[in-house]
């Protein structure tokens, strides 16, 4: 191990909760065990990369090897991910992530194969393209934080803005169509202010060809969208508690159906961005 790699584990500044600190050490001091000379990196993605986490976040992580995992690699982080959700800390069951073998990891156009990866609040791991998306590679690229390993960037080549756009946009319209057409799953406090601000986050995105915070695209949306949706954006931000009490109680009706409604608005605004010619060049806010 060199000095700037010893560095980089010993730190304990990877995010301002000393017990996630702690997760994070193990979680790398094992994967580093089990995987040994097939570890590139261990990366923090998602809100801790691009901001506007808080106490009741999830932590993302993408892991880089050198290639598919062996059969024996797998029982040996299957083991590993029980255990650690084990422990007696919050954040041993908020850890979510994937591993990415490399020549995967390099190139977008390899997004939406399966991965071997490990759901929020779940102890096994599974296989499933859920983080093998243009927008994850951007944001490990552009902002992720390395727990070890090199740099992001001199893994991931860079994703044209056109091709990071066209990502979000097919994202909105999907995503907006399969909850508008079932919204019944999503009818609790939780998921009723996550949507607002995962479609505020993602719209705002789309302009900029960037990736901010959900805080960020909900302000920006406020001022985009027109004050009719402010109230519902404001109650969407202050009502970020506890997921795990959150998803238990049900969505206020009215702001449920205002949701229903704000997809169809932000599905147009995507859209007319697109007819505009907004998809390629620099950034538009």
């Amino acid at each position: 191990m060199n000095e700037e790699t010893a560095k980089v584990m010993n730190s304990a500044s990877y995010t301002p909760y000393p017990e996630l600190n702690a997760i994070l050490r193990e979680l790398v001091n094992s994967v580093r065990s089990i995987l040994r000379d097939d570890l590139i990196g261990a990366y923090l993605q998602g809100s801790f990369a691009v901001g506007d986490f808080d106490e009741h976040s999830d932590c993302d992580f993408a892991i880089a090897v050198n290639q598919d995992l062996s059969n024996r690699q797998i029982q040996d982080l299957r083991s590993m991910h029980r255990r650690i959700y084990n422990l007696d800390m919050r954040w041993a069951q908020a850890l979510e992530g994937s591993y990415f073998p490399k020549a995967i990891l390099r190139d977008h156009a390899q997004s939406g194969s399966d991965l071997c990866y490990l759901d929020n609040g779940h102890s096994e791991l599974e296989w499933s393209n859920h983080c093998n998306k243009v927008a994850l590679r951007w944001i490990l690229r552009e902002k992720g934080v390395v727990l070890f390993g090199p740099e992001p960037s001199t893994l991931i080549d860079p994703i044209p803005v056109e091709v990071l756009r066209r990502s979000i946009l097919n994202s909105i319209n999907e995503s907006a169509q399969t909850i508008l057409a079932n919204p019944a799953p999503y009818s609790n406090r939780f998921y009723q202010t996550f949507i607002v601000l995962h479609f505020c986050r993602k719209l705002h995105s789309l302009h900029a060809g960037a990736f901010g915070s959900k805080r960020a695209g909900a302000e920006w949306a406020k001022h985009h969208l027109g004050q009719s949706w402010a109230g519902l954006i404001d109650r969407a931000l202050s009502g970020r508690t506890n997921p795990t009490v959150s998803i238990r109680q049900p969505a206020d009706e009215s702001d449920l159906r205002s949701t229903m409604e704000l997809l169809k608005e932000v599905m147009r605004a995507a859209n007319d961005f697109t007819i505009a010619g907004g998809m390629s060049g620099s950034q538009v806010l």
